[in-house]
């Protein structure tokens, strides 16, 4: 069931929409986790605490910057935490070969959906480069959307605005209360927020469930973004036509 929280007074028409990746429209099916085992396993990062604290601190911060998360395993000691980043990346890698990588069911056809609309889709996430575009090419999306950032493309990852704002600014999106903020994480709701986003909402199909990303400020909660069609493409909507 969706569930919806107060409104900004003033609704202003959608422009671009930025999606997170990773649990919102990408399956994760445990993949991050995996990958954050392996990188552990390979360069000792979280070994100054006990794994199940580790584990934990890497669920409650899903959708923050990869290098962010483990510079706090490490204890604040850069050069593990830039290891564990590569080795994190590689064995990101290495499991979308070995397990293949899935759009959350239906994604792929909203993107087009709003993008037919007239609207702007950049995609966004915690990850590297390298993972990134590893994702995109596992799924085929390279021209699906209009455009992909990471933190190191934006100055700083989530919770902070960076990488909503670097989207509006390099899509040339009139003005902030135009963008859509969606993703499955406390801290994409955030971000959005922080940024001040027109519309944010989360999604049930990732990390954090219904309270916590209502409690973090979530506009909207919908089960999955597919729930977008609704949400977004029944209001008027504004941007170039003719994609």
């Amino acid at each position: 069931m969706t569930t919806i929280s107060p409104r900004p007074t003033h609704s202003a028409p959608i422009e671009l929409v930025v999606l997170d990746m990773a649990g919102t429209t990408v399956r994760d099916d445990g993949v991050v986790e995996q990958a954050f085992t392996r990188a552990n396993e390979r360069t000792g990062v979280a070994s100054r605490m006990p794994w199940d604290e580790a584990l934990g601190y890497v669920r409650h911060t899903m959708g923050q910057s990869k290098i962010d998360v483990f510079t706090h395993l490490s204890g604040g000691d850069l050069a593990l935490a830039e290891a564990a980043n590569a080795a994190f990346e590689t064995a990101y890698g290495e499991l979308v070969v070995e397990q293949g990588v899935e759009e959350i069911p239906g994604a792929a056809e909203v993107i087009g959906e709003l993008r037919e609309a007239g609207l702007t889709v950049a995609l966004t996430t915690g990850f590297a480069p390298a993972t990134r575009d590893a994702i995109l090419e596992g799924l085929g999306w390279e021209h699906l959307i209009d455009l992909a950032l990471s933190p190191v493309d934006a100055g700083r990852g989530r919770p902070a605005p960076d990488l909503v704002l670097t989207a509006l600014m390099r899509t040339e999106t009139e003005a902030v209360d135009r963008v859509a903020v969606i993703g499955d994480t406390t801290s994409d709701v955030r971000s959005g927020r922080r940024a001040g986003a027109g519309f944010v909402a989360g999604v049930l199909s990732g990390a954090h469930d219904r309270a916590a990303l209502e409690a973090a400020g979530a506009h909207i909660v919908l089960d999955d973004v597919t729930g977008l069609r609704a949400a977004i493409l029944s209001e008027p909507v504004s941007g170039a036509p003719g994609r």
